[in-house]
């Protein structure tokens, strides 16, 4: 745009100065001799105020070109990249320009054509979604099926890219990979599978797979088992994700386009298999021998000829059979511990459990159970069956006992705490009969358990007690578990301020070791890191240091707001006190937290295989810089910048503040200034960035580094 101002200036002098200059080269050709000496004479002493009064014109006339040309070419320009915003990003603009009358009509026009397309567009949208429902009806039921599996799901394609998880799957990882709790996870989308299990167990399941659908009456399906890193054992099930036929030729043919992975961690399933058969093979040794004594002792008594003998070998036998005793009872409460160990706990609702409660008590022992009190909405994670067996055993306990054939249920929080109470009205139960009842195996109604009544207790982390409530005048068993509570994450406050200054002070596009291996790939097929940091303050090289990290994921164009990280990091210096309104961080925050050199290496794990995003770049990458040598790591991942790349986009607008340009493209800013609420803004703007770039030919990473190494902000240097 300068450019063509200056020529315009240029054409506009040269119209000016163009006749003057012919019309005096014609008069003076037209002259006879004598009078161009006079003319000379009169012009010459003149030619200063000649030339003062050929620069006030040219003056005069390049500020009305350049008035001109604002007005006209100028404003023209910025109305073509206000409507591109328009027919882009952000279809809810409305362009304006300051310029004259017939741009401001243009715009007015425009402005009309945009609402009449965007109510024509309502109506495309309003019988898309009404074709669509039946398919969102589907994949809805689809989410939620794969969310509420009980066992980890993950779903690959051939390449080992992971396309969808469920949270189970997450958790699983977490406890599999020593590192996978870090924010730098490997369970995410696009993610490769292989970080959890070796490529060859993969490729040799897959080879199953595709042996078996080729045969007639196979069941698709492969199975393996392999050890994590973390030296767990995990099973693993793999079925095929069956790929579409290009045509109707090779519809027959069924050939696999990614893979479904079902896991379960078997490593205290085994560990409890392998102890009840230690065990058992302990008891069957152990028995074999007892037995063994008590034949000798029973061939000896055969050939006894007095009393004492007789005697003596009684009592030998009943030594054995008393040991023999202990050690079955010993087997009996290693197999209850096993059994314990094993027990799944699921969450339900507090009411459902009550009513399951009263229902066996009534059906089991033909007294009756009535609900006094229950809380609503209160959720436990129990074994519904044990805690069922225990109060029906309880209720038994007291129809034998005090003949008591009427109990009441009551299900009420008590802070973090659950109390479940059995009551009856009558004589109460003694700590003393209570402990006896807990330690023995629990049979109800013919139904025998090796399992007591503390093991109940002691799988679900709460307690047994027995009391009196005087004010009513009634006997309470009382089990006590805790509450199953969702926790839920806090962040610092919200802050709203403008954004900190453009800084330059490396030099971003000629990194040493830099990744150039995907310029030529589309933008639209990259998997992208955006990331933001908050600082101590705005001289990375004087020593100010990162105190918040913020990090999301862009995969096939969609922001993963889940896969993030939002760290805040102790600086291990004091913070600035006028930079804490502008972050909101405080000295009490930062303490205690993780340093640097931990989530330096864990966001470097994030990023791997992504192309970096940041607003500002330079300036966060310059902090990273500082810390490669000294952490041995390298950022050497392409860096794409908003900032620049707003340059490219709408050369001609003042500011490229990420405020402004979140308004240009419609996009409402929260969460200014956290690292993660930048972060998540910045994702947004590039996403809406990458339309109107590929409008003006930038298809690919390489095309977007060199078009925005060409722009004004990355020749600055600070």
């Amino acid at each position: 745009m300068k450019a063509r101002l200056v020529m315009f200036i240029g054409a506009a002098l040269l119209l000016m100065v163009a006749p003057l200059i012919l019309a005096g080269l014609l008069v003076w050709s037209d002259l006879p001799p004598e009078g161009r000496e006079a003319l000379a004479a009169i012009v010459e002493p003149r030619l200063g105020l000649v030339f003062f009064v050929l620069m006030v014109a040219g003056f005069v006339v390049a500020a009305l070109a350049r008035q001109l040309w604002q007005s006209y070419p100028g404003e023209a320009l910025k109305l073509s990249e206000k409507v591109r915003v328009l027919v882009g990003p952000n279809p809810a603009y409305r362009p304006s320009v300051d310029g004259v009358a017939e741009l401001r009509g243009l715009a007015e026009a425009i402005c009309n054509l945009a609402d009449q397309r965007d109510a024509a567009r309502r109506d495309v949208e309003a019988q898309i979604r009404q074709s669509r429902a039946s398919l969102e009806v589907e994949r809805n039921r689809l989410a939620a099926l794969v969310a509420d599996l009980p066992l980890p799901v993950v779903v690959c394609n051939l390449d080992g890219r992971i396309l969808l998880y469920n949270n189970r799957a997450r958790l699983q990882v977490r406890a599999l990979v020593p590192d996978a709790g870090a924010p730098g996870a490997i369970i995410g989308l696009g993610r490769s599978i292989h970080g959890v299990f070796d490529r060859s167990l993969i490729s040799h399941a897959l080879e199953t797979l595709q042996h078996r659908l080729e045969t007639e009456g196979s069941q698709p399906l492969a199975h393996f088992i392999t050890t994590t890193r973390a030296g767990q054992l995990i099973r693993v099930q793999m079925a095929p994700v069956i790929a579409a036929a290009e045509d109707e030729e090779n519809e027959s043919r069924r050939s696999i386009g990614g893979y479904v992975l079902v896991l379960e961690n078997i490593t205290k399933t085994l560990e409890s298999g392998a102890q009840c058969d230690r065990t058992v093979q302990l008891l069957a040794d152990e028995t074999r021998s007892a037995l063994a004594g008590i034949r000798g002792s029973l061939h000896s008594l055969r050939a006894a000829s007095d009393a004492s003998q007789v005697q003596a070998i009684a009592d030998a036998i009943q030594d054995e059979v008393q040991i023999l005793t202990v050690r079955l009872n010993q087997s009996a409460q290693t197999y209850a511990r096993t059994l314990v160990s094993r027990w799944p706990l699921e969450e339900m609702l507090g009411a459902d459990l009550v009513n399951a409660v009263s229902r066996r008590i009534e059906s089991r022992l033909g007294i009756t159970a009535k609900i006094d009190e229950v809380a609503q909405d209160l959720w436990v994670k129990v074994d519904s069956y044990s805690l069922t067996q225990a109060f029906t055993f309880l209720s038994a306990q007291l129809r034998e006992s005090f003949s008591i054939r009427l109990v009441r249920l009551r299900l009420t929080r008590a802070g973090h705490m659950v109390h479940l109470d059995l009551r009856w009205s009558g004589t109460a139960v003694s700590t003393e009969i209570l402990l006896g009842w807990q330690l023995e195996p629990m049979t109800v109604a013919g139904e025998d358990t090796p399992l007591t009544l503390r093991d109940v207790t002691d799988r679900h982390g709460g307690k047994l007690s027995c009391g009196r409530e005087s004010a009513i005048q009634q006997s309470l068993f009382r089990i006590e578990i805790p509450v199953a509570v969702a926790q839920e994450a806090e962040g610092p406050g919200l802050v709203h301020v403008e954004s900190r200054p453009e800084f330059y002070d490396f030099d971003l596009f000629h990194r040493a070791g830099e990744d150039h291996a995907r310029d030529d790939t589309p933008l639209a097929d990259l998997i992208y890191t955006v990331f933001d940091t908050e600082t101590t303050g705005l001289e990375p090289s004087a020593g100010d240091e990162i105190i918040q990290f913020g990090a999301v994921r862009i995969v096939n164009g969609r922001l993963l707001r889940h896969e993030n990280i939002d760290q805040i990091v102790d600086p291990q210096r004091p913070l600035r006190p006028e930079g804490i309104p502008i972050h909101g961080i405080t000295e009490e925050m930062v303490r205690g937290q993780p340093t640097i050199a931990t989530v330096l290496p864990q966001f470097h794990a994030f990023c791997e295989g992504t192309v970096l995003v940041a607003h500002n770049a330079a300036f966060d990458m310059r902090f990273l810089q500082l810390k490669e040598e000294k952490l041995d790591i390298r950022f050497t991942h392409p860096v794409l910048d908003t900032l620049l790349l707003s340059a490219v986009i709408h050369p001609n607008q003042e500011s490229h503040k990420l405020e402004a340009i979140a308004e240009r493209l419609g996009i409402t800013i929260i969460g200014r200034h956290t690292a993660l609420g930048d972060a998540i803004v910045t994702a947004e703007v590039f996403l809406r960035m990458l339309p109107l770039l590929a409008e003006m030919g930038i298809r690919t990473l390489g095309e977007a580094r060199a078009a925005a190494e060409k722009t004004y902000y990355a020749r600055i240097k600070y």
